[in-house]
């Protein structure tokens, strides 16, 4: 007689699977309101019949070609309007819009560390496939202000003109002003190479491909993508994925960050971010206010800025560095304007000094970092008070200085700072090769600075 132990068994672990099916098959099946495609104008859909929540996800599917995954970004009565994430070519009318009941998130873990992704976090570069244990919600996570640990330290980003005369803190939101062509990618990638971070991420936003193989491979090279995530959200994409390419950035760093470690989050740019908001407001209706942006780009702002800084005590941090593209050089762009307003300090770069042939163009004088007396001591803080009062006081005498109508003598300041403006142009200048420390910055400004101390009159610049 065969033995009926692995029978019974066998017979047990059907029943199991037989009563896990039925449970299954039991629960209520939710019913999902699809709805059709009835209006496509330039990138904007229109949905008649379906229930998605703005931000939500559908996947509209056609004959003839592939599903288009597609996020509501408003409605008017019973129509809803779609901004779809990949190509729309080949959608027809009355195509079926199904809502996909998931929320938004994007993979995130150590193993994103040297690669390039897309915003919905596929691989762009020719290496295996991601797996990544973790996800991280693309809305992030909001942080009670009080909760927050200050900006106390500060952070090495291996620029001497930074480090010495803009210091930045570890969980500062800077800002980098600029132009085009005037070096604010060779800066960027200096300070990638260069910060003593633990991770850095990288959000390539509506930049044009060929710049953005170049940044990866040249100016970030093999030394800066080793300890790197860089998100790429090139030109040519929909202004979704834009938009999705820096809340990707940003939820990757939030990640990292709620690790424990410290991470500098670079963005390039922020203009390309508010332009790509712009165009979704004005495809659905949003009235223009201020040189033809609605509304929804200066409520945007804030909300993908206030996501980066300090975790609580004893976390981690997000320090964040984000480009904005300065029309015709224009300091008062409303999109400038407005992040002047919710960022902790600006970083100028000036097309003048960038013409003159010194490189990193920053202009002092236009540029602020409002941390920086919390992160340096007061004899630091006394250098660079007078590095800037020297400065100051030469570029306002440049013209006659240049064309030789000042005759020396006529004002003892104006004697000093011409003495210490070679020294002071040097200073600021800096090869991308060659990093320099936060201590070696400020043992060199005070050598800049060396040459009249303790020889100016009473109320002097080094009084």
């Amino acid at each position: 007689m065969p033995d009926a132990n692995p029978l019974m068994q066998r017979r047990a672990r059907l029943s199991e699977r037989l009563q896990r099916w039925i449970h299954i098959a039991e629960e209520p099946v939710p019913l999902v309101a699809e709805g059709r495609l009835v209006r496509m104008v330039g990138m904007t859909l229109e949905a008649v019949g379906c229930e998605v929540p703005v931000g939500g996800r559908c996947r509209i599917l056609g004959r003839g070609h592939e599903p288009v995954e597609a996020e509501a970004v408003g409605f008017a009565g019973n129509r809803t309007y779609l901004m779809p994430v990949g190509p729309i070519d080949g959608l027809t009318p009355n195509a079926r819009v199904m809502p996909v009941d998931h929320a938004q998130f994007i993979p995130a873990g150590d193993e994103l560390l040297g690669r390039v992704v897309n915003p919905l976090g596929q691989p762009l570069d020719d290496l295996p496939g991601l797996r990544c244990r973790s996800r991280a919600p693309l809305a992030g996570r909001l942080l009670n202000p009080l909760g927050r640990d200050p900006v106390r330290q500060p952070l090495d980003v291996g620029v001497r003109g930074i480090n010495a005369l803009l210091s930045i803190g570890r969980g500062q939101r800077m800002g980098l002003f600029a132009g085009s062509g005037v070096g604010k990618s060779m800066l960027l990638g200096m300070m990638a190479r260069f910060t003593r971070a633990d991770v850095i991420v990288v959000g390539l936003i509506g930049e044009r491909g060929r710049e953005v193989n170049d940044f990866i491979q040249e100016i970030l090279g093999e030394e800066g993508l080793a300890r790197a995530v860089v998100v790429v959200a090139p030109a040519d994409d929909p202004p979704l994925m834009r938009l999705q390419g820096a809340r990707a950035a940003t939820a990757i760093a939030e990640h990292f960050r709620d690790q424990g470690r410290h991470v500098l989050l670079l963005m390039d740019s922020l203009t390309r971010f508010a332009q790509a908001q712009r165009e979704i407001g004005l495809a659905i209706g949003e009235p223009p206010v201020t040189r033809g942006y609605p509304p929804s780009v200066f409520a945007s702002l804030p909300q993908l800025l206030e996501r980066a800084g300090n975790a609580g005590p004893n976390g981690g941090s997000i320090t964040g560095i984000y480009t904005v593209l300065t029309e015709g050089d224009d300091q008062q762009d409303p999109v400038a304007d407005a992040a002047r307003a919710v960022l902790d300090g600006h970083i100028v770069l000036s097309r003048r000094v960038a013409e003159r042939g010194r490189y990193p163009a920053i202009d002092v004088e236009a540029s602020i970092s409002r941390v920086m007396r919390a992160v340096t001591g007061t004899e630091h803080y006394a250098l660079v008070q007078r590095f800037r009062q020297a400065y100051a006081r030469y570029e306002q005498n440049r013209d006659l200085i240049s064309v030789g109508a000042y005759r020396k003598g006529s004002d003892p300041l104006v004697d000093q700072a011409i003495e210490l403006f070679p020294a002071m142009d040097g200073f600021l200048a800096q090869t991308p090769d060659r990093p320099v420390g936060f201590e070696d910055s400020i043992a060199q400004l005070e050598q800049c600075l060396a040459p009249r101390a303790g020889t100016q009159s009473e109320g002097g610049l080094g009084s």
